[in-house]
């Protein structure tokens, strides 16, 4: 009844004189309540749509301030120890914009696409990069087949490889990853996969299970601040961001074969391992109650598979040399007797599994007193028997019976920095934070109530059983082809180099140039992997390292009548060169990912270009990466200079070329990791450790002559 009172509160009269109002007070009191209520009501939500809309803005061009800020590069091409004011300006207004404490993703969006060079540029830096390697009459031909291709062909490859450049986050990184590794139909054990190391000298326990333990506790934990984004972004100069996107996928990640190509499967979080142990599998679980299991937890339960002595059911044994053959047999057996039954639910246990783990039954690490323990640790590592390392896993954790530890690595994924990231903070927790018991044991309290390992059940047909046997035929000849040599180089390091005021990349590059020469009497082409992480979802770019400048340098070397003085004139050239090419290939302006992305597009266009198919076919006979240290600087490896990494390294890329990894450890070691095919005449990895070794020396010689001349 409250609306009828409220209507007899407005009355009106009709009268000769014309319309009597009666107005009730009360009425016209809520009138105007209610208009006022509906104006608040009106202003405070277009106050917050205005903030919000705002907030939104401001966000976006502080975003959008923080790209353009990474978008100078000019800083990178500074001399060491200079910095112009613009620079230092630069710096200050990063710094200002980044915030105190940003996250690993934080940068993601503020990051710059890579820019897509000028075809002008790019052929100009490709012919000058062959010119040392083709006599007057190659060049000459080189030069009309360039020219054609940058009047014919290039303009409308460069037009549509530009317009990808603005509709992908990068134009080169999705087509990397397929073409380069996932189409590839080749066996990726040793032609794709890498290695890392253990700490060099030291074996924090013998006991295999407890170092399995504490370094998958460490596994977790890293991986636990990964998915929150807890782990601080890698910048340099300890300003500019890189990207993290391939970090993203470290865990839970497997490489799943396909007919014409694979595709990487990644999972969110995965509760559980599997372990491989003398031919069994095991599916163990992480979790327990709700939490992460204790690294004692975790030691407990890998002892129990280590104490099991049952035998490997029928075609288990070698099950996992299937992941290191030809992709397509691995692919059709797959689709064909792991699709159903106990078998399907196995290989997903594998294939959705954290990451893998091998218990391995060989004891490896570096032994002084041994002279091959460093060539068999890493061959162990590249390949061991073919059959114990789940090669499609985004890793493998392999734990020695000595206690060392390894990891084998997938490619596709991510590169050997990302893979270096995770296991320096492993290490660094392992030895500093977990630590052992005086018997060795991993510490804390032995839970008796944990559900035991459940032993993965399969059900393998002759089929698969003679695939196996064949396939480990293919792949043992493979891996007994790798002939391996690790060369630690401990007569000076980085401290020296720096004293010379050269960049200690540069000084390893060039040494490696004249190894090269040595061992083989003329000079090749040669590829040293730089990062392109300053864009976003960057990964690599080519640095062709064999530059008219090197190669003046090292015949300089070989010609006795030439001065000292001239020949460490021409080493300060060929280095600042290469510094120079460094730099320009971490800004996106090198050569080869930018043919390759032009050579893609001309298959997706029909367009025949012999240029780029010359170019895409020229072999890498000096294939080289240096391996980075101290991303996380969790170690002071000068308070604990045992405490250091031995590196990793990868396989020959040429049947009849080398393979070199090298990682510059602290201030007076670098190691080198040596491999190319004993099935090659032409190569000895034995032999060109030496070669290098002795240009290392040779180089420091030239300093020391002229640090006497100056005295």
């Amino acid at each position: 009844m409250a609306e009828a009172h409220q209507a007899v509160g407005f009355q009106f009269t009709v009268t000769p004189d014309g319309i009597d109002l009666h107005l009730s007070r009360e009425v016209l009191k809520h009138i105007y309540l209610s208009g006022v209520t509906s104006w608040i009501k009106r202003t405070v939500l277009s106050a917050i749509l205005f903030a919000t809309g705002l907030w939104l803005s401001l966000i976006l061009m502080l975003r959008y301030i923080l790209k353009a800020l990474l978008s100078y590069h000019a800083w990178i091409f500074e001399s060491h120890g200079k910095m112009s004011f613009c620079t230092k300006l630069w710096l200050s207004l990063v710094k200002m914009f980044s915030g105190r404490r940003p996250l690993l993703y934080s940068f993601q969006a503020s990051l710059p696409r890579l820019p897509v060079p000028s075809v002008d540029d790019t052929i100009t830096r490709y012919l000058e990069s062959v010119r040392p390697l083709l006599d007057d009459e190659q060049y000459n031909q080189m030069e009309v087949v360039a020219n054609d291709f940058k009047r014919d062909e290039a303009p409308k490859l460069q037009k549509y490889l530009i317009l990808k450049s603005w509709w992908a986050t990068n134009y080169v990184s999705d087509w990397w990853e397929e073409y380069i590794y996932l189409r590839g139909r080749s066996p990726i054990m040793v032609n794709s996969n890498f290695y890392a190391m253990d700490l060099l000298y030291v074996i924090p326990t013998h006991r295999q299970a407890a170092r399995a333990g504490n370094v998958v506790h460490a596994m977790l934990q890293y991986r636990r601040k990964l998915e929150r984004g807890e782990h601080a972004p890698l910048r340099a100069l300890g300003v500019v961001p890189m990207c993290s996107y391939q970090m993203e996928r470290m865990f839970n990640t497997t490489r799943i074969p396909g007919i014409e190509t694979d595709f990487v499967q990644h999972l969110s979080d995965r509760k559980h391992l599997v372990v491989y142990h003398k031919g069994r599998f095991f599916k163990v679980w992480l979790y327990y109650g709700g939490r992460h299991l204790w690294p004692s937890e975790l030691e407990t339960q890998f002892q129990r598979i280590l104490d099991d002595t049952t035998e490997p059911q029928p075609g288990e044994l070698k099950l996992a040399a299937l992941t290191a053959g030809n992709r397509v047999p691995w692919a059709r057996s797959r689709l064909k007797y792991f699709s159903q039954g106990v078998n399907k639910a196995s290989l997903e246990a594998i294939e959705t599994s954290a990451f893998f783990l091998t218990l391995d039954d060989e004891a490896h690490g570096y032994d002084p007193d041994k002279l091959r323990s460093l060539d068999l640790y890493a061959k162990s590592l590249l390949h061991g028997k073919c059959y114990d390392r789940w090669f499609d896993k985004s890793f493998t954790l392999i734990a020695y019976k000595n206690g060392k530890l390894g990891v084998n690595a997938e490619h596709s994924w991510a590169d050997a920095p990302i893979v270096g990231h995770m296991w320096e903070y492993v290490l660094a927790t392992d030895c500093f934070h977990l630590g052992y018991t005086e018997e060795g044991h991993c510490k804390g309290d032995i839970n008796k109530g944990l559900p035991p390992t459940a032993k993965l059940q399969w059900d393998i047909p002759l089929e698969v059983w003679l695939l196996m046997c064949l396939g480990s035929k293919v792949v043992a000849l493979i891996a007994d082809d790798v002939d391996f040599h690790g060369c630690l180089f401990d007569e000076f390091g980085k401290g020296l180099i720096k004293k010379s005021r050269t960049s200690p990349d540069a000084f390893i590059q060039l040494a490696l140039q004249l190894a090269q020469f040595r061992d083989k009497g003329e000079f090749c082409l040669t590829y040293e992997a730089s990062m392109t992480r300053m864009f976003r979802e960057g990964r690599t770019e080519t640095v062709r390292s064999c530059t008219i400048e090197s190669t003046a340098f090292v015949r300089a070397m070989q010609d006795k009548n030439t001065k000292s003085a001239q020949r460490l004139d021409l080493f300060r050239k060929a280095a600042d060169k290469h510094q120079n090419m460094y730099r320009l290939a971490m800004t996106g302006s090198g050569i080869d990912r930018h043919l390759f992305c032009l050579y893609i597009m001309s298959k997706y266009l029909n367009i025949d270009s012999p240029f780029l198919k010359q170019v895409l076919s020229e072999p890498w006979r000096l294939s080289t990466s240096q391996t980075p240290q101290q991303q996380l600087n969790m170690v002071d490896i000068n308070k604990f200079p045992r405490y250091v990494g031995a590196g990793g390294g990868f396989g020959p890329v040429a049947d009849d070329g080398y393979g070199v990894s090298y990682i510059i450890v602290g201030e007076n070691l670098i190691t080198f990791h040596i491999s190319s095919k004993f099935s090659s005449p032409e190569t000895d990895s034995y032999r060109f450790g030496q070669n290098i070794r002795q240009a290392m020396l040779d180089i420091r010689a030239l300093f020391d002559q002229n640090d006497k001349k100056e005295m």
